[in-house]
């Protein structure tokens, strides 16, 4: 079993984190400590916040009040709610919060279940609860609890080894919105990309097509994504998908938010230096398009190219699956753009887009990693909602997509200039 212990100052931030996921029925409260709920045992944020308010407010010099703390059991663990429920009272109670009002959220959005509790470091007489060693000692609670409850052991490293692999989400198997709401959660949170259409070429991996769309509603101006599934030869298959009806994890601000932070991080870190070399080494030693592709597959790099009717290749996005980053070719330099690709394969015969699977998860065990969270009743099969696709998320954060962005831009004109015609202005 796993444990993490974050500390920050926000009770609000903590607490909305896991109502949010309640209100999409992804989480639930299996229990509570001094902390008021609704006649039905329900929680509520107000009744909550009042519950912390006196232990707050009997001490204002500390900074972190709020401990958030997550328990992770082996994926292969069976437990249940009410097993979870004394796994966290026993924990708190060694951790020395026994007596300190918490709740319990147990969160059923991801493949592996798995606990949050949220708490206070600050007693009822304002004094601050000894977190001396904390780490430490919830190492050797959660070591303890494994025994008592006949658990696996897990730690962090073997745990990531153990995480389900995620698969090319497969239409024709039927639960498509299940497979995309597994599959968009877990790569819109494990992977860095600073635009659109680096998020896409990472979906279409995994068949999943993404678009922005915008429109009017009730008066009433909205900004959204939809998704879609793929079929072999990527055209979009079935009903899209609105991501509301997903959650807010997969979101239009969950995106925005995404690509701000990869922006941050991937200036900060030299995520370019080893898929750089081994790219080049590929270009070096290239023979066809498809040993290119091979090539960069043996090394834990997936690439898309993107083209349009006559084969030219105007976008090449790498996947680098050691650093979980996505990048366009370009952001390494101006030797890795689109046209020098499109020079290296000028001689081939022109090809549908070509994409070399995920080295790392191109498991064909069957779909156990399917999230039983996510409801299977079928989604819409109409589309009620007119909508057009507006390129304002690729603009804002797709500067190295300069001839994608302006072949929109013109699509997005002519189809204007039509519709005034037709109008007769």
């Amino acid at each position: 079993m796993v444990a993490k212990i974050s500390k920050g100052n926000s009770l609000h931030g903590a607490l909305s984190y896991n109502e949010e996921k309640v209100k999409e029925q992804q989480a639930k409260v299996i229990f509570s400590n001094h902390v008021m709920l609704n006649r039905d045992g329900s929680s509520n944020m107000y009744l909550a916040s009042l519950s912390f308010a006196p232990y707050l407010d009997a001490n204002k010099n500390t900074e972190k009040v709020i401990s958030h703390i997550s328990l992770n059991s082996h994926p292969d663990d069976i437990v249940s709610d009410e097993m979870y429920s004394d796994i966290a009272q026993t924990y708190m109670q060694k951790l020395g919060y026994g007596n300190q009002p918490y709740i319990v959220y147990k969160h059923e959005d991801l493949d592996r279940k798995h606990i949050h509790i949220v708490t206070v470091n600050i007693d009822e007489n304002g004094k601050k609860i000894d977190d001396s060693f904390e780490k430490r000692r919830s190492k050797d609670i959660t070591n303890e609890l494994e025994k008592t409850y006949n658990l696996h052991h897990a730690d962090k490293k073997k745990q990531s080894e153990d995480l389900p692999q995620l698969r090319r989400v497969d239409y024709q198997s039927g639960n498509v919105k299940k497979q995309i709401a597994n599959t968009t959660k877990a790569l819109i949170k494990s992977y860095r990309f600073q635009s659109v259409n680096e998020y896409r070429a990472l979906l279409s991996l995994y068949g999943i097509s993404v678009e922005e769309v915008k429109g009017e509603k009730n008066g009433r101006k909205y900004s959204g994504l939809v998704y879609s599934a793929l079929d072999n030869k990527g055209e979009k298959v079935g009903n899209p998908i609105k991501a509301s009806a997903i959650g807010k994890s997969v979101g239009y601000d969950a995106l925005l938010s995404r690509l701000e932070y990869s922006a941050k991080y991937m200036k900060e870190h030299k995520v370019f230096k080893s898929p750089k070399a081994i790219i080049q080494s590929a270009i070096d030693n290239y023979t066809n398009r498809q040993g290119f592709l091979n090539t960069l597959a043996q090394n834990r790099i997936s690439t898309v190219f993107r083209e349009n009717q006559e084969g030219r290749i105007y976008g090449a996005t790498f996947i680098d699956y050691q650093s979980k980053c996505v990048f366009n070719g370009s952001k390494m330099g101006k030797e890795f753009s689109a046209n020098i690709f499109n020079e290296l394969f000028k001689d081939e015969p022109q090809t549908k887009q070509q994409i070399v699977p995920d080295p790392i998860n191109s498991s064909d065990k069957d779909a156990s990693w399917q999230d039983d969270s996510i409801e299977k009743t079928e989604y819409e099969n109409n589309w009620e909602e007119d909508y057009t696709i507006i390129p304002s998320l690729l603009e804002q954060h797709g500067t190295d997509y300069e001839a994608e962005a302006f072949a929109k831009r013109k699509e997005m004109e002519d189809k204007k200039r039509r519709r005034m015609r037709f109008k007769g202005f």
